[in-house]
């Protein structure tokens, strides 16, 4: 099983590194709204800050980085590298699935970055299926403790599952058993997609439920169909994968729609983020933290070095766009007015 673990996540890493896995025919849908310039902004440009809370510590800046890796040694250095980058730049981290580190011990060392990002908000992270196939909180606990993380979360990735040919499809039940985590872990629970979104019912049932916060993972971005489409044995996998290619709910309608169904709660929006401004309109739209991964995913295999320069140019297009429609913080960005809905006028 852990080598079966590991070669899946290595496949995963050059898939979506040297294939075309974007979505087609649907995209994140922040080309839909556009911030309005603010021609005197009132605002000097070196007093905007870009602090805010998350998880009961104080973070420089509204970012995160989403899930993506770990269980073989080029995510160990992948991972490594992007710890580095949010210790010093004060970025929020997700780990990727850290089933591996579970299922086999000699994996568990490629998760634990801990020690490079002392001070960061740090995320453990499980399938949610996997609560259907044998694990429970012990092992949410052992994964928390694996990894020193902050935080446990649990990601939806249903049609991935269905789309490779080792998937675990059986996600009947797992609200319950949601919940059940959510009760018991010591630590907040959080709840992501992997590219298709969440809706703002599904977010409010999660909430309800003791659910600290959800990540909308929304489409527009990579699409996990397409990646397993680059692996499968099965000939009606690959060929249905295409007609799921613009499947999910964009990032910037699954921001809208659950903010305006869970007011209050953490919202984080991830899912084909590739700048500065597309993170400034996502929080506009109601998102407390703007997650990357495909965008910074090629920065990260180089070198810390080069995933700072990102971080530095995300961090500038953010504070250059708050300044360019009068924010001087994060609040005045989420309760601007200086937001439109082009598709509103096109009609």
């Amino acid at each position: 099983m852990g080598n079966q673990i590991e070669r899946r996540k290595a496949e995963h890493i050059d898939i979506v590194l040297t294939q075309d896995v974007e979505a087609a025919g649907i995209s994140t849908g922040f080309e839909n709204y556009r911030l309005i310039h603010e021609a005197l902004p009132e605002v000097n440009f070196q007093d905007i800050s870009l602090s805010t809370e998350f998880l009961g510590k104080k973070v420089k800046v509204p970012f995160l980085v989403s899930s993506m890796t770990g269980g073989t040694e080029k995510a160990a250095t992948i991972n490594r590298h992007l710890a580095e980058a949010v210790e010093e730049k004060g970025w929020a981290m997700g780990l990727g699935s850290t089933r591996a580190a579970l299922e086999h011990e000699a994996y568990a060392h490629t998760f634990q970055v801990r020690k490079y990002s002392p001070s960061v908000p740090l995320f453990a992270n499980l399938g949610a299926v996997q609560l259907n196939y044998g694990y429970d909180e012990t092992h949410c606990r052992k994964i928390v403790e694996i990894t020193e993380a902050d935080a446990l979360v649990l990601h939806l990735n249903s049609l991935q599952e269905v789309f490779q040919d080792e998937g675990d499809t059986n996600f009947k039940g797992l609200l319950k058993k949601i919940e059940q985590i959510a009760s018991r872990l010591e630590v907040p629970l959080g709840v992501k997609e992997v590219g298709w979104g969440i809706h703002g019912k599904l977010a409010k049932r999660l909430f309800d439920m003791g659910v600290s916060f959800v990540d909308v993972a929304g489409a527009g971005g990579t699409s996990w169909s397409q990646v397993e489409k680059n692996r499968t044995k099965t000939q009606i996998r690959k060929q249905a994968s295409d007609a799921f290619r613009d499947w999910g709910i964009p990032t910037a309608e699954a921001i809208v729609d659950v903010r305006n169904r869970n007011p209050g709660k953490t919202v984080i929006a991830s899912g084909g983020l590739k700048n500065g401004v597309e993170a400034a309109k996502a929080i506009a739209l109601g998102a407390d933290l703007a997650g990357f991964g495909r965008a910074i995913l090629n920065e990260a295999i180089e070198s810390t070095e080069a995933l700072i320069q990102a971080f530095d140019r995300i961090e500038f297009e953010l504070k250059t766009a708050m300044f360019g429609i009068g924010a001087e913080n994060l609040l005045d960005l989420k309760q601007t007015e200086n937001l439109e809905n082009i598709r509103l006028y096109a009609r």
